[in-house]
């Protein structure tokens, strides 16, 4: 497996440019589905997750053609199965998306239960009972979820209520509702700006999609969806993750191709820490940590539009360099603190009680070997080995490669030393062109 060697120490200078959001390239990726005509997107992001999800549309029969690196142009003209296999979908819990495009279309799907990072339980059941409302019938037989749609192949238009916000569920629903019959209700919808841009590209095929970015959406289904052209929004994680990355080693970062307006709480709770950030246009930010330091603050995962859970492993890095104590209680996932114990190889002082780890700093880092768990949780290392003394290697970067493009070219392009091991020719990734630095 790939590892990343990091001598720390080295301040961050330069600009980075942001790619595309991989947690909205995903559904969209899904929704070609729903069409048997083109739908092009721009700015897809270079990562595994992507690659995983294209494989999975051409087994399905879909054909997916890369014109440019980051440009996908998908026909689902010829479906002929209609089966997400094990294989595929357990390395990666976004291959449950296209459930909801190939009931909805098809009026059968066979799904298998998703797999993914190990940062707690996950369950699908709110995507289930929300189909089971469109008048689905679904089974679960042998792993598998068995959805069929048995008014003519049709689902039908319905109220779903979710009793917890889910991401996945709410774009599944959404999906599915775009070609039901009759009028859907997503209450207690998921806010998240890939919510709207998914519907965003759903309403250019053709649908009848208000309310996307809100508690509650209303889907006006239509007989068939066509042809799109979309540009995938910007990745407000990796923003945050630049944005941490910059602070944490006291360096000055300008980002480019970013929306500022989607990562407004990080940006506002790293300004209340002492990270200066300008706002230079829509599209830029400016940041570097201020002259006295930085200073603990307490953070508090929740759904957007608060703080992000695909944020917390790398605010707690950052707050192992800042003065006082500071409180990370995470409500959205279980067992999203594992990052924590590598941590404290490296010498952070951080404990754990429940849902909430309490970090103690300044605290001197000192490189070590340590392992990734999941996504976030090797971009935390990261970060922590950047600011680190002497040689940190983290070990499982293929997590890192599920969601960030090539990160340790941008991280060397503004200073980092940091290099990537390769031990085996199956952990790499095939070969990419620049990829967006300068």
């Amino acid at each position: 497996m790939d590892k990343f060697r990091i001598r720390g120490g080295r301040k961050l200078r330069g600009r980075v440019q942001i790619g595309g959001a991989k947690n909205s390239a995903l559904p969209c990726i899904a929704a070609a589905l729903l069409t048997g005509e083109s739908v092009t997107l721009h700015n897809v992001p270079y990562v595994r997750d992507i690659i995983t999800q294209g494989r999975l549309l051409e087994d399905l029969g879909a054909q997916v053609l890369r014109p440019e690196l980051r440009t996908h142009k998908i026909s689902a003209a010829n479906i002929e199965i209609f089966e997400a296999p094990y294989d595929l979908v357990k390395t990666m819990r976004a291959s449950v998306l296209v459930l909801g495009p190939l009931l909805a279309r098809f009026g059968k799907a066979k799904v298998s239960l998703p797999g993914g990072c190990a940062i707690g339980t996950r369950p699908i059941d709110l995507h289930l009972e929300a189909l089971k409302h469109l008048g689905a019938q679904v089974s679960l037989e042998a792993g598998y979820v068995v959805a069929r749609a048995p008014h003519r192949g049709r689902l039908q238009g319905g109220e779903v209520n979710f009793d917890k916000v889910t991401v996945t569920g709410t774009e599944n629903v959404l999906m599915a509702a775009t070609l039901a019959e009759g009028k859907t209700v997503i209450n207690n919808a998921a806010r998240e700006p890939e919510i709207a841009d998914l519907a965003e590209l759903l309403n250019r095929m053709g649908a009848r999609v208000r309310g996307a970015g809100s508690p509650t959406i209303t889907i006006d289904g239509v007989e068939h969806l066509g042809a799109a052209e979309h540009t995938i929004i910007p990745d407000r994680i990796e923003t945050g993750t630049f944005l941490c990355a910059a602070a944490i080693t006291d360096g000055e970062l300008e980002l480019k191709d970013c929306r500022p307006e989607h990562s407004a709480i990080v940006i506002a709770k790293l300004r209340e820490a002492g990270v200066e950030i300008e706002e230079v246009n829509q599209s830029t930010l400016h940041v570097r940590c201020c002259a006295e330091g930085l200073t603990a603050r307490d953070v508090v995962t929740e759904p957007h539009p608060r703080f992000p859970t695909d944020m917390q492993a790398q605010y707690m890095a950052l707050m192992t360099q800042a003065a006082g104590v500071s409180r990370i209680t995470e409500t959205i996932f279980e067992n999203r603190f594992m990052h924590a114990s590598e941590m404290q190889r490296m010498g952070a002082d951080i404990s754990i009680s429940g849902n909430t780890a309490t970090v103690r700093g300044v605290t001197r880092l000192m490189g070590a070997r340590v392992q990734a768990s999941d996504l976030r949780a090797s971009a935390c290392l990261v970060l922590a080995g950047l600011v680190a003394e002497g040689e940190t290697v983290v070990e499982r970067v293929y997590h890192i490669d599920r969601g960030y493009e090539k990160i340790e070219a941008k991280l060397r392009a503004v200073g980092a030393e940091i290099e990537r091991v390769r031990e085996s020719v199956t952990a790499q990734l095939p070969p990419a062109a620049e990829v967006g630095v300068s």
